[in-house]
This record gives C-alpha cells, sequence and structure tokens, in this order.
C-alpha cells in the first residue's frame, strides 16, 4: 500500500540524509493509509521529519473495511490526494503494471537503499513486481503476519493446569502444533471462568472483503496448500489448490469453527476478534501482530503471544504493506525525501518502539529484539514462515472466489471440503484465461 512525492535545497536530515530538491516548494504531503493504531504511531513518527525539512504531514486514514475501496478507486482515477501510499501487498501487481506507482530501483540505487537491508520475506511480499525479480516499487514499510494471542492468566490456574494434564499429559500452554490448538480449544469451550461461559478461539470468518481467506490460510499453508506449482512456478493449480493435504486443512478449520467458536462468529474479522478477546469471550484470538501493541497496552500480563501452529510443515498468513510513491503526485520529489528519511536505520527502530513493525534487519536482528516487547519473538519467528495471497493484478477477482468458496463450506455447510477446493480450481483457472494468462 503507498504513495508520495522540489527548489535546489542541500540539508542534511538525520544520520547524514542529504535531501534531494524539491523540499521548498512543496511544503506539505499527504500519506494514506488505514486507520488503525500503527497509523496513530507513524503521525508520531512524521513529525520528526516535518521538524527536519518543514515539509508539514497530512494523513488521509480510512477504516479497513472501506480502505482498499477508497484507495484503489483513488489509484484507477489518477487521482493527485495521496502522495505517498502505504498498499496492501496484494496491490504491488496491479499498481506497478497500471503505473500507479513509482518504480524506485534508480532512486534506491542513487540513495544507497538496499532490498537486502529488509527482511527477505517483506521484500518479496511488499516492493517486488514481478515476484522473484530485482524490480520494487515500495519500500517495506510495516511488517504484518497473523499471529495469536491468548488469556495467559486463564492458563496458569492450578486447577486448570491439573485438568488438562491430566487429560492430555501435558502442560496447559500456548499450543505449537495445530493437533495441540484443538485439543486446548476444546478445553476451554463452554467451560466457565471467573463467574463467565467462554469459548476456544476466536478465527477468521467474514465473507465480504479478505477476512475467512486470511484466516483459512493459516491452518492451509501449515496442512501442505500451494496455490501453484511451487517446483515450476507455473500456473498448475490441479493437484496443488485441490490437494489432498489442501483438504485436510480446510477440514480442519471447519472443525475449528464448529467445535470451538463462539456463536454468532459467522462474518467476522479484525475487530470482532478484540472485542471477543478484550471482554473475556474466548481463550485463544487469531488476529495481526499490528493489534498487540495496543492489545497489550490495555490488558497488560493477562495476555500472552504465541505463533501460528505447525502441521506437515510450518506457514503464517503475510499482512503488511510497502510505502509508495504514487505517480499521479505533483510532490514526487518531497515524497522520495519522506522514504529516504523513513529507511534510515534510527527511525526505523524508532518505529518500532512507537509501535510499527520495523521490517529492516538490523531493526529484528539486533540481539535485544526478541526483548523488547512480549510478543516481538513470535513476530520474528512468524515473519520467516510467512506466505502471500495471489499479488497479481486480477486478485481482487481470486480473492472474492476464495471468499465464496471457503465461507460457503466453512460457515455455510455446504458440500465437502475437496468440492469447495475443486471449485476454486475451477474459478481460478478461468479467471486465468480470462486474464490471457492461461
Amino acid at each position: 500500500m503507498s504513495k508520495v512525492r522540489k527548489s535546489l535545497l542541500t540539508a542534511v536530515v538525520g544520520a547524514g540524509l542529504a535531501l534531494g530538491s524539491g523540499v521548498a516548494q512543496a511544503k506539505e504531503l499527504t500519506l494514506c493509509w488505514a486507520a488503525w493504531d500503527p497509523a496513530n504511531a507513524l503521525v508520531e513518527l512524521s513529525k520528526d521529519f516535518t521538524a527536519k525539512t518543514g515539509v508539514n504531514m497530512k494523513f488521509e486514514f480510512v477504516p479497513w473495511t472501506s480502505y482498499a475501496d477508497r484507495f484503489l478507486n483513488e489509484l484507477n482515477s489518477k487521482s493527485k490526494l495521496c502522495d505517498l501510499i502505504i498498499g496492501d501487498s496484494q496491490w504491488i501487481g496491479g499498481s506497478a503494471e497500471n503505473g500507479h506507482y513509482v518504480k524506485l530501483n534508480e532512486f534506491f540505487d542513487k540513495n544507497g537503499i538496499k532490498m537486502s537491508d529488509f527482511v527477505d520475506a517483506t521484500v518479496v511480499g511488499y516492493s517486488q513486481w514481478p515476484k522473484g525479480t530485482p524490480n520494487y516499487y515500495a519500500l517495506p514499510a510495516m511488517g504484518d503476519s497473523v499471529g495469536w494471542t491468548y488469556r495467559k492468566d486463564w492458563f496458569a490456574k492450578p486447577e486448570l493446569q491439573k485438568e488438562f494434564k491430566a487429560k492430555h499429559g501435558r502442560d496447559l500452554a500456548p499450543p505449537k502444533t495445530w493437533a495441540e490448538f484443538l485439543d486446548v480449544a476444546q478445553f476451554f469451550q463452554g467451560r466457565e471462568i471467573d463467574g463467565k461461559k467462554v469459548y476456544g478461539a476466536y478465527i477468521f470468518t467474514e465473507r465480504g472483503s479478505e477476512g475467512i481467506t486470511m484466516g483459512v490460510t493459516n491452518v492451509l499453508y501449515p496442512f501442505g496448500f500451494e496455490y501453484k506449482n511451487p517446483k515450476s512456478q507455473t500456473l498448475e493449480l490441479e493437484g496443488f489448490v485441490n490437494s489432498a493435504d489442501s483438504v485436510k486443512g480446510l477440514e480442519f478449520y471447519k472443525k475449528l469453527y464448529d467445535c470451538c467458536t463462539a456463536p454468532g462468529m459467522t462474518n467476522a474479522y479484525m475487530s470482532e476478534g478484540l472485542d471477543a478477546f478484550k471482554s473475556g469471550q474466548v481463550a485463544m484470538q487469531m488476529n495481526w501482530f499490528a493489534f498487540f501493541p495496543g492489545l497489550y497496552k490495555a490488558m497488560g500480563d493477562k495476555i500472552g503471544f504465541f505463533a501460528n501452529p505447525s502441521a506437515k510443515t510450518k506457514g503464517v498468513q503475510l499482512g503488511g504493506q510497502g510505502i509508495s510513491v504514487v505517480a499521479y503526485s505533483d510532490h514526487r520529489d518531497d515524497a522520495l525525501n519522506y522514504m529516504k528519511w523513513f529507511a534510515q536505520p534510527d527511525v526505523q527502530a524508532k518505529w518500532w518502539k512507537l509501535g510499527g513493525y520495523s521490517c529492516l534487519k538490523a531493526v529484528v536482528n539486533d540481539p535485544g529484539f526478541k526483548k523488547s516487547a512480549p510478543f516481538a519473538a513470535d513476530f520474528l519467528d512468524s515473519m520467516n514462515m510467512v506466505k502471500d495471497f495471489w499479488a497479481d493484478p486480477i486478485y481482487a477477482t481470486l480473492l472474492l472466489d476464495m471468499q465464496k468458496r471457503v465461507h460457503d463450506y466453512v460457515v455455510a455447510g455446504k458440500g465437502t471440503a475437496k468440492q469447495a477446493l475443486d471449485s476454486l480450481v475451477k474459478d481460478w483457472t478461468k479467471d486465468f484465461k480470462d486474464a490471457g494468462k492461461m
């Protein structure tokens, strides 16, 4: 997700940052993103940029429910609203091919910004198009993936520890595998704790945008699901999207939904999960790491965190975004100056401290990083096993197909997992043929 954009001026910003021409004429830049806690952290961080350059920052933040529609419309209409945009990882293909984002290779080379300095998965996920090629249209800005929170205080109750160990022969602890997760979720389902009925787990089920896809993939990936043939990297979907392992993964997600979630969660995503967890409704919650700083601030030591469980292998859904300069901006040079400032190690370190998720290796590989926040180690583990949904220019069509097929099976109970994935293969095959890619 991204957007950014003159007079002869030489100034040093931060640790030896030499600003290019353009600051004097454009006294204001508008940065577009979603309205959430990390955006508030970026507002605070950006005060340093204004103090050092005199360029004021405006922000256009919209709720996640309308984020994609709003800003993709702005890009498609060649709007000048956003100078910089922090755009979703799936937008990179369409935005590159349609000329919405400025290609950054020359800028990076000129200013010594090396993609090798950023976490590899975030470069692939947020910056590259085509994937696997050294063509960059964004700077990794906000690392993110799905992670888990759990009620640490409930898990620590001696009577529950005793009961769980008697039943399962191990301590009641954050699950490392999906089999362990199911045991824990079933253990808490319908139990009374502190005078209130509670439930095992919260998982994404939302159908209208991306929710259930962003949820189910966290089970599908560890079970062995592939979007296409991983060896040939061709659009060979049959036998991968609907493999036996993929079927097992989808069946497992439905089992979790049927056995271990709170009633009424048929169309729920990020905010519903936060509400359910903070209100003491569920023992474990699926959500994005981006929300965890605020959640920990609100709940403190009552909660703990863990990375996505494994099965046959490891895997977790990539979230997060890159920051891009919008090609239609009248203030391109100033926007690029903002990006150069943002890429500095000291700025990236402060970004993490304020509640953003830096993708810079110098920050996340620092010896003290894992202990810098209670969720930092799990975040780092997660970023080493992330996978992403299609970033193809037709990703929106591909996404809606998966939303329908998965929701119909998991929530509405229509057909079998095999039938759902077989239908998805047919849907995606048609989509790619219609786009001239198959």
